[in-house]
């Protein structure tokens, strides 16, 4: 009914006791379908074109964001060869018998390409607007930046507001830039958050965090696979791929960031509806079993009939079960 799916009944006790959120950025924090804003090169369309059809041999959302933009214009792709893609740096291949590079400063520096001063420039003003720079490079020379934004969801920001009442930090993961990361963290409204960091990376950190106490990881992508089962509790958005929907302890169904709260107040409202329920069974039957045997007869006290007695222990398993029902008014 709230669209929120506990795959097992250790994640209803263990989401209760959290006390730190972690979130991925694409797709989680932000709707997933980030678009080219900014192509910045002496010659935008052969930029995009060359950057376009390498990218097209990718499933990144970064690189079908590329893809998108140059059939928009128009541009028809070129055939690659000898694709490659490096995890968390960016992708490469050979078009026309040239090598293209696309990806992140990480990149280009293992390939020992240099930035001009003017594009250096250009990386950190993209950077600062809370966009994702993506550098092409043909042979050893950057032809250009080409800009890609991905907007927030418009629950992100209230959600993270719902949680930080609740005293749980929030920390912001991705594979962005420290400027990029920042921008974005800012506009969240995330306690803290880690920037450029690999899917094996993401893995540690939440391996580090859980030193400190109970953690949770909301994701996405299959990137987000190895996180979310090295959380004590993952939790998926209801756009995630197949495999983090596997991975994950708890689903969002309804694809709403909103619901990450909703499930934490759902986990404490049935924990306490349990133990409501044992602190209310052991007391019944520490005074209901004495009356029934006769034991209070020896001081002088009360015995219930055997008709009685049986009464007794069916009103005392018709009281769990009403106080249990009450978990349906929660909304």
């Amino acid at each position: 009914r709230l669209g929120i799916l506990f795959r097992h009944a250790a994640a209803i006790e263990q989401l209760k006791q959290v006390k730190t959120i972690i979130f991925d950025k694409t797709g989680t924090l932000t709707e997933g379908k980030p678009k080219v804003t900014d192509i910045l090169s002496d010659d935008p369309e052969t930029t995009l074109l060359l950057a376009a059809s390498v990218e097209q041999d990718s499933e990144h959302p970064l690189s079908r964001a590329v893809v998108t933009e140059a059939k928009e214009k128009g541009l028809a792709l070129l055939p690659t060869k000898q694709f490659q893609a490096w995890v968390g740096k960016g992708i490469e291949a050979f078009v026309q018998d040239k090598l293209i590079r696309i990806g992140n400063p990480s990149l280009m520096t293992e390939a020992t390409i240099q930035l001009t001063k003017k594009q250096e420039e250009q990386l950190a003003m993209l950077s600062d607007q809370g966009k994702t720079p993506l550098l092409v490079a043909q042979e050893q020379q950057l032809i250009g930046i080409i800009a890609v934004a991905d907007t927030l969801r418009k629950e992100t920001v209230a959600a993270i507001e719902e949680l930080k009442e609740l005293n749980i930090k929030t920390i912001m993961l991705t594979g962005d830039n420290e400027r990029t990361a920042k921008a974005i963290a800012l506009k969240a409204g995330v306690d803290s958050y880690l920037a450029q960091q690999l899917p094996e990376q993401k893995e540690q950190a939440i391996a580090d965090f859980a030193k400190q106490g109970m953690v949770a990881m909301v994701g996405d992508g299959i990137n987000d696979a190895p996180a979310l089962a090295k959380a004590d509790v993952g939790i998926a958005v209801g756009s995630a791929t197949d495999v983090a929907r596997e991975t994950a302890d708890v689903v969002l169904v309804r694809n709403n960031l909103r619901d990450v709260t909703k499930a934490y107040q759902l986990s404490k409202a049935t924990m306490r509806n349990i133990y409501q329920n044992l602190f209310w069974a052991f007391f019944y039957n520490t005074l209901g079993i004495p009356l029934a045997t006769g034991v209070f007869t020896l001081f002088g006290g009360p015995q219930l009939s055997p008709m009685f007695a049986a009464f007794a222990m069916s009103m005392s398993s018709v009281c769990v079960v009403l106080n249990a029902l009450r978990l349906n008014r929660f909304k």
